[in-house]
């Protein structure tokens, strides 16, 4: 029996659909039913089920985006960095392994010495180095709160599409913007996302934190260009200038662009298709909601 947390979200629901593809039995426990925040019923929980292994899809990204974050920060931080301890706490106490999402938007820029940030590179878009976005931030937090965590992987996302048109696919953002920043990042696609992720628990993996994007990585322009490619989107795509411009006319916080080294899970044995191939191939199957 595997135990889901943050089911309902967006990556949440790819967890579901992936479970029972696989036929995997799992409970997607709602917090209305065990309050999961809170350690003692967790782990009671995780005891009398007899739960294998727990993935924890919960926490606060903010709707549309990051920005939202700013404007409700006790629950992005409670959610990215309170709950993720409390997790770890009653996974400890029942003897479950367990896997957290996490996010490569703790970093921005290139990594010093060149190639993409490894898993053992400090962050440095967090609270602790420079101005961040809060939710950034927050995500730093939680990984520093689960450091030492015993049996525990920490999944690194980034900047999730697939094929579904969503509000919350990337794809969909980059169609749906008036205007666009020009950046290099690692995306991930979302369903071989959480497959990477249980692979890591099915392949029994060494426990530790992974960065689970697509290799390689992709500019915005490069994007476009497929999607124009793909036919999905005909519209004359606009650029900001730069990022300032970017800042003073759209946003309200900074955002992470960065690049991430896959090479560990690589190594592991799991394996994610090319990100300009994953792209292209989402867009060649787009379909609408």
């Amino acid at each position: 029996m595997v135990i889901l947390l943050g089911g309902s979200g967006y990556v949440g629901l790819a967890y579901q659909k992936l479970f029972a593809q696989l036929g995997v039995p799992f409970r997607n426990l709602a917090r209305k039913q065990v309050d999961y925040t809170n350690t003692h019923q967790l782990a009671e929980l995780l005891a009398e089920s007899r739960a294998e292994f727990l993935v924890n899809a919960a926490g606060y990204t903010g709707k549309p985006n990051v920005d939202a974050c700013e404007s409700d920060k006790t629950a992005c931080l409670f959610g990215n960095a309170v709950l993720p301890g409390r997790i770890q706490e009653a996974c400890e106490r029942a003897g479950v392994p367990w896997g957290h999402v996490s996010s490569g938007c703790i970093y921005s820029g290139e990594r010093p010495g060149g190639g993409g940030f490894r898993e053992d590179d400090a962050p440095n878009f967090s609270f602790r180095t420079n101005h961040c976005s809060f939710y950034s931030g927050t995500k730093a937090l939680g990984e520093e709160v689960l450091a030492g965590a015993k049996d525990c992987f920490i999944w690194r996302l980034r900047i999730p599409f697939n094929e579904v048109d969503s509000p919350r696919n990337y794809l969909t953002k980059v169609m749906s913007y008036a205007r666009l920043l020009e950046a290099a990042n690692s995306l991930s696609h979302l369903d071989e996302f959480v497959r990477a992720t249980f692979e890591c628990w099915q392949k029994r993996v060494p426990f530790g934190t992974y960065n689970v994007t697509n290799p390689g990585h992709v500019t915005t322009r490069e994007v476009v260009d497929l999607i124009r490619q793909s036919g999905v989107s005909t519209k004359d795509f606009q650029f900001f200038s730069d990022e300032d411009e970017f800042m003073r006319l759209a946003a309200k916080t900074p955002r992470s662009n960065c690049v991430l080294d896959t090479a560990k899970l690589r190594a592991a044995g799991v394996e994610m298709t090319e990100v300009h191939d994953a792209v292209a191939r989402a867009l060649q199957e787009w379909t609408r909601e």
